[in-house]
């Protein structure tokens, strides 16, 4: 099959597809959409931008078009329910059904953290067709009695690997308990270890396997190179790439929330526009960082792997490991943010002596031998801390005697005997203290 006519869809979909200028399946759409369409329980691998999005919702939009509900308000169940990592992801599962779903009598709502709730619960009292939710929040509103999951008919986990890495499988062993025994359930993943198929083999029923592109291989699209680096010399190095290498949008990628905020303080403090996003961030400010990464003047994004998967931004030109990644699988979700669409793309990794091992478990994943990169600035002699020393009192400046300097007996930490002293006065230093300071 070679045009999305020819796999049976419902004209409504086909005719919102066509407006969006697509006519050739992918091949993980190829292959998923008429199983899933007949009622199939599948185990879908593929990489990440290979179109698994529309492999499970254009199929899920025909089948519930061709029952459609004929109740309004909240009359409606909740036939469909496809479950996300991360907001992002949720987001752009909820626009595409939107999109293809534009001309048929299905609602669709979505359900995630980092907002308020109550739009949320609004819109389910509502009623709706298709639920896209992360695990956490929709536990949560279940818990409130806001969400009824009896009448679901499929059940979708989409990025399942990346769900349990992040610590949700008791969150979805709850959940899919609460949907109906007998439905049709959709699992897909961008890898196959154990713990995926241990799940398959409990939730799916007889379910169509569909694999497409090398496991966790990189896009060969993708140039890739490595840094040898110390860990304090990467801020340096990250600005010296950075204003060296012509590039229209970065995203790069740190290991911890806390170090990504840190490399956009350097970053800012070097002239250069950054961001951050992560999971420590609201969503109005996560979605006005991707914004502002979508715009003519993108700034450098710095993120941690919230953005390895389901972010789909186009002319990501280049990709930056400034951490390198624990899971050699996560490598490849990072650079497969860039050289998307046949476009050509960039990738370099900054690695620290302590991340040697993680560099040859790429290597040993990729099949391939990272070059070394030889360009490196002059890094200073020693590594300024961020909060700058208070100035010296002048008679130490001007080098005086000891006498002319003012004397801090206070700043030295006190001794056993004194800390006893102090504990026998019941407190009431520390209380004229805390006065003090006040």
């Amino acid at each position: 099959m070679n045009q999305f006519s020819e796999l049976g869809l419902d004209e409504a979909i086909l005719r919102a597809v066509r407006q969006e200028g697509y006519e050739t399946p992918t091949p993980i759409q190829n292959k998923a959409i008429g199983p899933v369409r007949e009622g199939r329980d599948l185990l879908g691998c593929a990489q990440t931008g290979t179109g698994k999005t529309a492999a499970f919702a254009l199929p899920i939009l025909h089948r519930l078009s061709q029952v459609a509900c004929e109740v309004n308000g909240r009359g409606r169940k909740i036939r469909a329910l496809v479950l996300a990592p991360t907001r992002e992801l949720c987001s752009q599962i909820g626009e595409s059904f939107q999109t293809y779903g534009r001309h048929v009598p299905l609602r669709s709502a979505l359900v995630y953290g980092g907002v308020g709730q109550q739009p949320q619960v609004r819109a389910l009292n509502r009623g709706v067709d298709i639920l896209v939710a992360t695990p956490g929040r929709l536990l949560d509103l279940m818990n409130q009695g806001h969400v009824d999951l009896s009448k679901v008919e499929t059940l979708v986990l989409d990025e399942a690997d990346q769900m349990l890495d992040m610590g949700f499988i008791h969150d979805l062993r709850r959940i899919v308990a609460k949907a109906p025994a007998q439905r049709q359930t959709l699992l897909f993943s961008a890898t196959m270890p154990a713990a995926i198929r241990q799940l398959a083999s409990s939730w799916l029923r007889d379910p169509v396997t569909v694999q497409v592109a090398t496991e966790s291989a990189p896009a060969d699209n993708v140039s890739q190179s490595v840094f040898l680096v110390d860990q304090r010399h990467k801020p340096h190095l990250l600005v010296h790439w950075l204003k060296k290498t012509g590039q229209t949008r970065t995203l790069v990628f740190t290991r911890t929330k806390h170090g990504a905020d840190k490399v956009v303080r350097h970053l800012s403090r070097s002239g250069i526009r950054a961001e951050a996003i992560h999971g420590n961030k609201s969503q109005a400010a996560r979605e006005r960082a991707l914004r502002q990464f979508k715009s003519q003047h993108p700034p450098v994004l710095v993120a941690t792997d919230i953005a390895s998967r389901g972010l789909d931004i186009d002319q990501v030109s280049h990709v930056v490991n400034f951490d390198l990644p624990l899971v050699a699988e996560a490598y490849v979700h990072r650079i497969g943010r860039t050289g998307r669409a046949g476009a050509s793309g960039v990738a370099v990794s900054f690695c620290d002596r302590a991340e040697r091992a993680q560099l040859r478990a790429i290597e040993r994943l990729t099949r391939q031998t990272l070059p070394v990169e030889r360009d490196q600035p002059q890094y200073p002699a020693r590594e300024q801390p961020e909060i700058t020393r208070a100035p010296e009192p002048a008679g130490a400046a001007a080098g005086g005697r000891r006498e002319d300097r003012p004397r801090h007996s206070a700043a030295k930490p006190a001794g056993k005997p004194a800390a006893k002293a102090f504990a026998k006065t019941g407190g009431r230093r520390r209380r004229r203290y805390s006065r003090a300071l006040s």
